[in-house]
């Protein structure tokens, strides 16, 4: 009769277990959308420059020894070695479930039961060993092991660890895109660094030429040529530029400073040469096809992960609805005294327990999670979706603006080469009183002006290139 009873209440278990899976919300099927255009905007490449180590792209050896540097120093960079390293224990503490947790402890205790209860009465007539009675405070004595195991039968612990190592992955790929902005930010600064430094140049040979010219006017005043009003704008002139001169040295000073900091050290002078911003020419950059993008950018391999950990975190959310199997044991010694803890078979003792149980009742908590991670997952689509659009819209941008940079610095080389002759042509008529002075401030004004915006111009074609470069996703190999 009571074993009609245990099958009974087996089967109504087994029932309502079978009921609860029944109720279980499907899982939701997002896919991974990678449809590019066939190629760039008047581009028809199929080699990709992003695939060139940064090493042999940047041909600049003090750049190259700064990169270098950068990546080796830089808070940025050590600060996600660490969240990989934080990724990675995330990885082994998940894989420690799928394996039997096993401990090995000891105890020692007191007890003395009441008189006047069924323990304590029973206690006071029994023996612990032939001829001794129970005593009333009585000693307890344990050594042993106790071991803890719940079966992954559906997958739902290999989901979670599978979805930490996806973390894991994208971590390290976080890593690379923090190595790629921080090529590229140096390599601007420095170019920005070395078209200050030849601007600067520009500005002390037109204040030298301009002290020259105010000499001539000061003789020409003493000869009654011109009034005292030319000799005061001429002055004038000389000092506007000697104060851009000031502000160039201050653009210097913190643009040394910023690459230092992104080198991860103090302050300190920017080793450079900067005749090489007028000798070298910018790299020639291919851009390939839209898909290798796909596999170039850390950005976009990293949200493509993190789109898989958050699949796998809805198959794992989903699987706490079914039941789950737990398995206990422990095995051991125990007695009232040292000297019987290591008697067998009496002092031995030994259980081995397996529970299964399943949610039937009030399940919102597990539907919110479930419900939290399927809203996650579908985030993360749209993420990887808007960080493809996003690499190839940068792509695109870059490519139209090399194309036109090269332009316009052609055009404004130009401009200078006839600004340049401008220059002398005003000199040479206001020394014959052909042209007063003020056409020959306006040319020199031009002149400079149209000097610092082709060094401007080449600075942007530099920060184009290295800009390009990282949007193709190198700078990180």
């Amino acid at each position: 009769m009571k074993r009609i009873r245990i099958l009974y209440r087996l089967y109504i278990l087994l029932i309502c277990l079978v009921y609860a899976s029944c109720k279980i919300p499907k899982e939701l099927q997002v896919n991974n959308n990678k449809v590019t255009p066939s190629s760039f905007v008047d581009s028809k490449d199929t080699v990709n420059s992003a695939q060139i180590n940064w090493r042999e792209f940047f041909v600049d050896k003090n750049l190259v020894s700064l990169i270098d540097t950068a990546i080796k120093n830089n808070p940025d960079v050590l600060m996600t070695l660490q969240e990989i390293e934080i990724a990675r224990n995330r990885v082994m503490s998940r894989d420690a479930l799928l394996s039997p947790s096993i401990s090995a402890g000891g105890g020692l205790g007191l007890e003395k039961v009441g008189r006047y209860t069924s323990q304590g009465a029973g206690d006071a007539s029994a023996e612990i060993i032939p001829g001794k009675l129970v005593p009333e405070h009585l000693t307890d004595f344990l050594i042993g092991f106790h071991a803890s195991w719940e079966a992954d039968i559906w997958g739902k612990i290999r989901s979670s660890k599978k979805a930490a190592f996806t973390r894991y992955l994208g971590s390290i790929e976080g890593k690379n895109f923090v190595i790629t902005n921080l090529v590229a930010e140096v390599a601007n600064s420095y170019y920005e660094l070395l078209s200050i430094d030849n601007q600067l140049e520009i500005i002390r040979e037109s204040i030298q030429l301009q002290k020259s010219q105010l000499e001539i006017v000061r003789v020409q005043k003493e000869a009654s040529v011109v009034t005292e009003l030319a000799v005061k704008q001429f002055e004038a002139r000389v000092f506007n530029s000697q104060g851009l001169e000031f502000e160039l040295l201050q653009k210097i000073t913190e643009y040394e400073n910023k690459i230092n900091f992104l080198l991860g050290r103090f302050p300190q002078k920017i080793i450079r040469d900067k005749e090489t911003f007028s000798t070298q020419m910018p790299a020639k950059i291919k851009v390939g096809i839209p898909s290798q993008l796909l596999v170039n950018r850390p950005d976009i391999k990293q949200a493509e992960l993190e789109l898989l950990a958050t699949k796998c975190d809805a198959k794992a959310a989903r699987l706490e609805f079914y039941p789950s199997l737990d398995i206990t044991s422990s095995m051991g010694f125990q007695a009232f005294k040292p000297s019987y803890l290591l008697r067998t078979p009496q002092s031995l003792l030994y259980s081995l327990i397996s529970d299964v149980a399943g949610p039937i009742v009030n399940r919102k908590a597990i539907t919110a999670e479930f419900n939290t991670a399927n809203s996650l997952q579908v985030g993360a689509m749209y993420n990887y979706q808007k960080t493809i659009l996003n690499g190839f819209a940068e792509v695109s941008n870059e490519l139209s603006n090399i194309n036109n940079l090269e332009k316009v610095y052609n055009l404004k080389s130009k401009e200078v080469e006839v600004l340049i002759k401008s220059i002398d042509i005003s000199n040479d008529l206001f020394k014959s009183a052909r042209a007063n002075y003020l056409e020959v401030l306006m040319a020199q004004r031009d002149a400079l002006e149209s000097k610092l915006e082709l060094v401007e111009a080449r600075k942007r074609q530099f920060n184009s290139i290295t800009n390009i470069y990282k949007a193709l996703g190198g700078g990180w190999k």
